[in-house]
């Protein structure tokens, strides 16, 4: 699909409406988030394509299970350049093409891809430094000063993975590009330099956005929206905000120019419920709020990872989960219902490999989420 003309166009109000009223009809009442003020329809449990080995018929398995979710409700996607060697985004662009020509439109789905680690596409090199040096520094995209480990904060890198993401999936334009886990940064640099280069990436994904390759942006973590204040890792996200607007503001050459951060990936499963349990960030509004009412009050979008915790919660789960949801066939399909019901989150993922495992995720999709009281009596038995 990658040498094909990209399919243009991006998600809509008038386009996700319709999915839910078709593709959708046989999904359980609550299904749908809206996303934010522009009113999209977006399924709540969509698919994260990070597992499975880097081999054609894992290749093949994706590609079906998107076309077959696309076609089932599922109109949320998310993916990142090096996941599975880059494998995953060719995999995706398949299974869209083929969603495509069988009558989803691309009005009518939700696309993510992120950036930030380095996709290794032919596989880990063996010689890590001559690799760097010949396929990062010889072609212009980074150096060391901005790589940590495996993950490289370079404005020329992000900007070439955006566009690998949109060649290989076979799209015009991105609904979203997250810059993924910035935060391991933070231990070797410092706070006040992460900021400062992400508010260069920020600049480079605003550009994006005015050429019309992202309708928006953000960042996925796994530890910065967790843990407490005072912890190293910890980032603010209306500091973030506040990075975004100055971003804005330098690429449009206009001081009154709006950003574009528009959502955030953050883990939320049983075992981790800190994103809506612990409050940690001062919105400006009056009070401190948790990462998920944080994110309601400054109208970012919430996509929560890790939904079956790299698989634990497919083999158990909390009792008081088991407890309150009886008629589910298996503990996946508990902590997908259990994730997708909490109260703040727009778009539960879950890394679904092979077509066995959809199965659980559309059966989930067809019944309704937990109604807000019973999902809150869970904590309250957890005390």
């Amino acid at each position: 699909m990658g040498g094909d003309t990209p399919v243009a166009g991006y998600a809509t109000r008038r386009g996700t409406e319709e999915y839910a009223r078709t593709f959708g009809a046989r999904c359980g009442a609550g299904h749908y988030s809206e996303f934010l003020h522009l009113h999209f329809k977006l399924s709540s449990l969509g698919l994260g394509t990070f597992p499975g080995a880097a081999r054609d018929e894992v290749d093949e398995s994706y590609a079906a299970i998107v076309e077959r979710a696309l076609r089932e409700g599922i109109n949320v996607i998310d993916t990142a350049a090096h996941y599975r060697y880059g494998r995953s985004l060719r995999a995706v662009g398949e299974g869209l093409r083929r969603a495509f020509a069988a009558g989803v439109t691309r009005e009518q789905v939700f696309v993510v891809s992120k950036g930030g680690f380095l996709a290794f596409e032919d596989g880990p090199p063996e010689d890590f430094e001559a690799w760097f040096d010949s396929t990062i520094v010889g072609r212009g995209l980074g150096d060391r000063r901005d790589l940590c480990g495996v993950h490289l904060l370079s404005p020329e890198y992000l900007a070439w993975q955006l566009e690998r993401s949109l060649a290989l999936l076979g799209l015009a334009t991105l609904d979203a590009f997250l810059v993924d886990q910035p935060e391991v940064h933070l231990p070797a640099i410092g706070k006040a330099e992460l900021n400062h280069k992400l508010e260069r990436l920020f600049v480079v994904l605003e550009q994006a956005v005015a050429a019309g390759k992202i309708r928006c942006y953000g960042i996925s973590t796994f530890n910065a929206f967790r843990v407490e204040t005072d912890h190293p890792l910890f980032q603010s996200l209306p500091s973030l905000l506040g990075l975004a607007e100055k971003a804005a503001r330098t690429a449009a050459g206009d001081s009154q120019a709006r950003h574009h951060f528009r959502v955030i990936e953050v883990p939320f499963n049983q075992m981790m419920t800190e994103a809506f349990t612990r409050f940690s960030h001062a919105t400006g509004q009056g009070n401190i709020a948790s990462t998920l009412q944080a994110a309601h009050q400054l109208r970012v979008y919430v996509l929560a990872s890790h939904t079956l915790g790299k698989g634990q919660l497919a083999q158990r789960c909390a009792e008081g989960v088991h407890a309150a949801l009886p008629q589910f066939r298996n503990h996946a399909q508990r902590a997908m219902q259990f994730n997708r019901s909490t109260p703040g989150i727009g778009t539960s993922l879950v890394g679904v490999s092979t077509l066995a495992h959809l199965e659980d995720l559309l059966a989930v999709a067809r019944t309704p989420p937990m109604p807000k009281e019973a999902y809150l009596r869970l904590y309250r038995r957890a005390q």
